[in-house]
């Protein structure tokens, strides 16, 4: 049974930072893209980043400079690094599994981690 449980999240004034951790298990994780998405209130799903097996990176426009994505395979665990946060970055924020560049598995959404941005 594939499980993802992320933490970290929290609450943080503008410019602030946090660290999201997300840890698997039920599958190959070194085998896996891993890919953080966000959800703000009455708002879709956002893609915000991903890591591919070798380590390769990417990132929406909108965090691009601020956040960094890690993985650890050892530890089944992917890293969502976040500097310089702004109001705009809040949202529940999930892992997931990534089939594609921008698209994970949707049954892989489960708690996520809440993140909000405010003074």
């Amino acid at each position: 049974q594939v499980q993802l449980v992320e933490s970290g999240g929290g609450m943080v004034q503008p410019g602030g930072s946090l660290r999201l951790s997300c840890v698997t298990s039920g599958f190959t994780f070194a085998f896996y893209g891993m890919a953080w998405v966000r959800q703000a209130p009455g708002k879709g799903p956002e893609w915000v980043s991903q890591i591919d097996t070798r380590g390769g990176t990417y990132y929406a426009d909108s965090v691009k400079g601020r956040f960094t994505i890690s993985r650890d395979n050892a530890k089944n665990t992917v890293y969502l690094q976040m500097n310089s946060l702004k109001p705009e970055d809040t949202a529940l924020y999930y892992c997931a599994r990534a089939i594609r560049l921008e698209t994970v598995y949707d049954d892989d959404y489960d708690g996520g981690t809440q993140v909000t941005v405010s003074s």
